[in-house]
């Protein structure tokens, strides 16, 4: 066979290959639409997880729990929480939401409950509230508020470092020495004086300041409850979750049940998860 002969006949053999492969390509995409690999129907979208951290601490406690829902193939945002004051800190999470396509489910720890509380109210994607170590406040409530209304709480003033700044507002610290009884008991001497070091300050005036409207009125709400929190102690945690109508998991755990139980903090939130749908 002559060479030109060779490469008409190969040319035509690719030119037919590549029809074949625009037809699969055409064909595949709207068969996956219908059915999987096993012939079964797939599942709507896995929403988006946003988790808010709260006061004295920052994205990276988290960590574990990112890690376990990247995993599982969910997709994770971890936004940080200003820690200016209730009213600053859910307008800017809101704001946050806003860019984020589709479902939600909007977790927040600690005083990350406040920003979630506000900054879901009206925003019809946010599908679940979860909740961990967290407060759920109702109108009118606030942070010190809710923290002394059960006895049990080692968040006192003497245990708080206040550092002013200019123009009269201060940043307010746990103490070192204090931070691993009150947030850390469970966790190792070491991480906690690591978080301890690396903690972020929330602003004085916030400790203060009213909540408004719940999210948690209109929209389905899960909580983590440590059993073993020496800041926020489970008996309020309890009587904040039984009047939002929440679905509890209580843990022997800290403040911090996230880093010290990572595993059962997500599978709440995956649980969470599969009711959006």
């Amino acid at each position: 066979m002559n060479a030109p002969l060779k490469m008409h006949k190969r040319a035509a053999r690719f030119a037919a290959l590549g029809a074949a492969l625009a037809v699969a390509a055409a064909i595949v995409p709207a068969a996956t639409a219908f059915a999987t690999n096993d012939g079964s129907h797939p599942g709507p979208a896995k929403p988006t997880v946003v988790l808010v951290h709260g006061a004295w601490a920052d994205g990276s406690s988290w960590a574990g729990v990112v890690t376990r829902l990247q995993h599982d193939g969910y997709t994770v945002d971890v936004p940080p929480n200003p820690l200016g004051g209730v009213a600053e800190d859910s307008a800017y999470l809101a704001s946050y939401l806003k860019t984020v396509p589709g479902p939600v489910v909007l977790v927040g720890h600690s005083y990350g409950g406040f920003a979630i509380t506000n900054a879901a109210t009206g925003d019809a994607n946010v599908k679940a509230l979860v909740y961990v170590d967290a407060y759920l406040p109702a109108q009118g409530e606030t942070l010190n508020g809710l923290t002394a209304q059960f006895p049990g709480s080692q968040v006192a003033p003497a245990a708080l470092n206040f550092v002013p700044e200019p123009g009269g507002v201060n940043d307010v610290y746990i103490k070192p020495a204090d931070f691993r009884a009150i947030l850390a008991n469970d966790l190792p001497a070491a991480q906690a004086a690591e978080l301890a070091a690396t903690q972020r300050p929330i602003a004085a005036s916030a400790l203060n300041e009213l909540s408004g409207t719940p999210a948690w009125s209109t929209i389905p709400s899960w909580d983590v409850i440590g059993t073993d929190d020496h800041a926020l102690p489970a008996a309020a945690q309890e009587f904040m979750a039984h009047r939002a109508g929440s679905t509890v998991t209580k843990i022997d755990a800290s403040h911090l049940s996230m880093l010290s139980h990572p595993k059962q903090v997500t599978a709440v939130i995956e649980d969470a998860a599969r009711h959006t749908s």
